[in-house]
């Protein structure tokens, strides 16, 4: 279960008083800072079509939950600055005594990485066609609609042949800070500390982010912009497919499933989707803007926080009796601005 919090400085070029309105220049933020905070719990499943490796303990692991079941606690904070930095880059996240992590996390700057030449002819090295397809299906029943399975064939894809409509949706997945458009950058968890957050770590208080190539950054967070309670999934069959269903969960915005999964003995990947219409669907399992989540609820891509059940349809289940499910809750936004 996915929260943002987006804070950004900004540098405003100051004009004299006489200077007219529209000869103002606002230049972009000299610093941005991202913090993406997630929930992960395990699957309370034991394969979707009976027998497959244990199902459960992929899909707990796919999930970033623990092997036995329980609900991790993830950060990923993320600072980019259009500054040098004044020597060696360095920067820190001074965190609220309840996140119970010490006084601080270190924002480590990324060391470049020289990558391999590319082939003369375009392609990875080892190569290989890719042999078998993609079978998609979509929709939450027990029966598969019409038109399904949507196949793609992947030698003809290899060969240059795109396939038509396989996302029918333009998403708009965030971006935050990153290496490639930041002159200086650091993140957490890094080398230096990859710590995991205690499971009752809380973000509730004051922070504040120091370093030699940004503006001194304060904020604070109230309770809506704490880590999210943990999806509790449950299983049981239904007919020939599956009935998910799952808890409500407070400051949730929409709701998103998917699995994949393959049967044995055949090359055929098969994926579905929540969503009532065709989605490949990986676009939708990251954090989405609230006003984003509200318009993809509108065209059914998204469920609503009033759904709490979809069943998996039969039609899937038998394509792929070994499957993993992933489920997103998208949690709220917060934004910072300063000057305000």
């Amino acid at each position: 279960m996915k929260t943002a919090i987006r804070l950004a400085i900004l540098a405003l070029a100051a004009w004299p008083t006489a200077a007219l309105a529209q000869q103002q220049k606002v230049t972009p933020p000299v610093a941005v800072y991202w913090m993406s905070i997630d929930t992960a719990s395990g699957l309370p499943m034991g394969g979707m079509g009976g027998g497959g490796m244990s199902a459960m303990d992929i899909g707990r692991m796919m999930m970033g939950g623990g092997m036995d079941g329980g609900a991790n606690r993830t950060m990923l904070l993320e600072l980019g600055s259009q500054r040098s930095a004044s020597g060696t880059p360095a920067a820190a996240h001074e965190i609220p005594p309840g996140l119970n992590m010490g006084a601080s996390l270190p924002l480590e700057t990324p060391q470049q990485v020289r990558r391999a030449e590319p082939r003369e002819d375009g392609m990875p090295e080892k190569f290989e066609k890719p042999r078998g397809r993609m079978l998609i299906y979509w929709g939450c029943g027990e029966q598969a609609g019409p038109g399904q399975p949507y196949v793609v064939d992947f030698a003809r894809v290899a060969e240059g042949e795109v396939p038509q409509g396989l996302v029918s949706r333009r998403v708009n997945v965030q971006r935050g800070p990153s290496v490639s458009r930041s002159r200086t950058y650091g993140d957490w968890p890094n080398q230096r500390d990859s710590r995991r957050v205690p499971a009752d770590g809380s973000l509730r208080g004051d922070h504040a982010v120091k370093g030699n190539y940004s503006p001194d950054i304060a904020f604070a967070l109230a309770e809506k912009y704490d880590f999210m309670e943990p999806v509790n999934l449950a299983m049981a069959k239904s007919g020939g497919g599956i009935k998910m269903s799952w808890n409500s969960v407070a400051n949730a915005h929409g709701y998103f499933a998917s699995a994949m999964g393959g049967k044995e003995g055949t090359e055929d990947v098969v994926f579905w989707s929540s969503s009532n219409s065709r989605e490949f669907g990986d676009q939708l399992m990251t954090w989405l803007p609230p006003r984003e989540v509200a318009r993809l609820i509108n065209d059914r891509l998204v469920l609503p926080t009033s759904t709490t059940e979809c069943v998996v349809p039969a039609q899937f289940v038998a394509a792929a009796p070994s499957a993993f499910v992933r489920f997103i809750a998208y949690g709220e936004e917060a934004n910072f601005v300063h000057p305000p």
